[in-house]
């Protein structure tokens, strides 16, 4: 019996697990950090990261046999190393926009359509790695020449447990430094930011191995997001995954990097070659069910709330949500646009509020899949809103399509722990890894065609809304 550790760095928080070849979870350990933030600035002392990896790894160590490991990370976070390979600042966090300018130079420069067919990414944020370096060369000229190797989260963890510079391709997605298709540096960039791919990490596929720590095999592993639909099963096309959580997130693959076109608003990730995830989100989705149980419905607990839409008609009697609490990113980003409840008569009680909203996260859902036009056979459901059987039934129902729930509710670390386990030899590769480790729960499949009208009725009506509201 082989075990493996995953290990999921996020934004503020890390959280490692255990398990057993066959996907038994045996134990569970995390930390919590708190970021330093000063107006557009966020930062991390980069060699608190690594103590705080330690940490963490040493409570599963000192009572547990480990025999590979792999670290998936949050991305974009970028990481400067001295020619002592020593931290010259704070690591620069994702969430970090003081590079605005430069993204607009990079803009300027390669164009958004460019870098598209470049990387993958619609998009050229000020977090991006490549903006941040370029905003160290024209505003931190001593740290930018004393800079020997550029790095973000998993390559510096790589390092400092196997002293190599090495990276997953998947994390690097989003770096704008890395060709999607090739899988290797961009020449033009590099030379556009002034460095040399010396010092930036060498890439690897995910789940390959890299080196050694007390005697644990260290792997590659993957962007955190990938890392979570590996662990949730989502290894091949057809299958989609949605995690309803505070915000939303839909991923899907795809063989075929969509051509670009203007107003593109969805990012490619690299997964391997040849197959690329197509990520969506939006920033509220649990949330906005958290905002109306905070603020109007206070002595229910949720499982109250889910009682009470269970009596509410589909449809929710002509009630519908506009969840768009803090504007909308995509199809379309619009900052300005704002929530709305709309159609409220006598009537309607809280139940009818609760099911609207559920509704309007299920409809978002599906506008989400048809703008990718993804030819969808399941859907694997994730986050807190996985728990509710009736969003799950109406998801199932708005989509019409199998909704699956898991067992396994810590998918990034089981994810890292299956790229693990394939470096270490004990799978084969991620379709055959998760047909052995990944356990669904529930499914959830569509009795009724009645959403099908329901939802163009919807976004008929959340078309006129957002024209008055938005």
């Amino acid at each position: 019996m082989k075990y493996l550790l995953g290990a999921d760095f996020g934004t503020t928080s890390l959280k490692m697990c255990l398990f057993e070849e066959n996907g038994k979870l045996m134990v569970s350990e995390s930390a919590q950090y708190n970021l330093i933030t000063e107006g557009e600035y966020v930062e991390f002392p980069a060699e608190e990261f690594y103590n705080v990896f330690i940490s963490v790894l040493n409570k599963i160590t000192c009572k547990y046999r480990v025999d590979a490991m792999s670290i998936d990370t949050q991305g974009e976070t970028l990481i400067v190393l001295d020619k002592d390979n020593k931290p010259l600042t704070n690591a620069i966090i994702w969430l970090d926009n003081r590079a605005t300018k430069q993204a607009k130079e990079i803009e300027e420069k390669f164009t958004v359509k460019g870098i598209y067919e470049l990387t993958g990414q619609a998009e050229i944020p000020a977090g991006y790695p490549a903006p941040k370096i370029l905003w160290l060369k024209e505003n931190k000229p001593e740290v930018y020449e004393r800079a020997k190797h550029y790095l973000l989260l998993e390559d510096y963890i790589i390092y400092r447990l196997t002293g190599k510079f090495a990276a997953s391709r998947s994390l690097y997605s989003s770096s704008l430094l890395m060709n999607i298709k090739t899988g290797e540096y961009i020449p033009e960039m590099l030379d556009y930011l002034g460095i040399k791919e010396g010092q930036l990490s060498t890439l690897y596929e995910s789940g390959e191995y890299i080196g050694e720590y007390n005697g644990i095999k260290v792997m590659t592993s993957a962007l955190d997001q990938i890392a979570g639909i590996t662990g949730a099963g989502v290894v091949n096309t057809g299958i989609m995954s949605e995690t309803t959580g505070t915000a939303l997130a839909v991923s899907v693959l795809t063989d075929k990097l969509p051509v670009w076109r203007e107003n593109l608003t969805v990012s490619a990730y690299y997964v391997k070659k040849g197959l690329y995830c197509l990520l969506m989100w939006a920033p509220t989705a649990g949330a906005t069910l958290e905002w109306f149980k905070k603020n109007f419905c206070e002595n229910e607990d949720y499982i109250k709330l889910n009682e009470l839409a269970e009596s509410v008609p589909k449809g929710s009697e002509g009630l519908i949500c506009i969840p768009h609490l803090c504007g909308t990113v995509m199809p379309a980003n619009n900052s300005e646009v704002k929530g709305v409840f709309f159609g409220a008569t006598l009537k309607h009680s809280k139940g009818h509020f609760v099911r609207a909203i559920m509704e309007s996260i299920a409809y978002t859902i599906k506008e989400y899949a048809d703008y990718i036009s993804a030819d969808i056979t399941e859907i694997r459901s994730m986050g807190g809103g996985a728990k509710s059987d009736l969003w799950c039934r109406i998801k199932a129902e708005v989509l019409d399509k199998k909704v699956i729930t898991l067992k396994q509710n810590e998918t990034a670390c089981l994810g890292s722990a299956i790229f693990a386990g394939i470096g270490a030899g004990v799978f084969a590769d991620t379709i055959s890894a998760t047909e052995r480790v990944v356990k669904t729960a529930k499914t959830y499949t569509a009795d009724t065609d009645e959403y099908s009208v329901l939802y163009g009725e919807y976004k008929e009506k959340e078309k006129n809304i957002i024209k008055i509201y938005g």
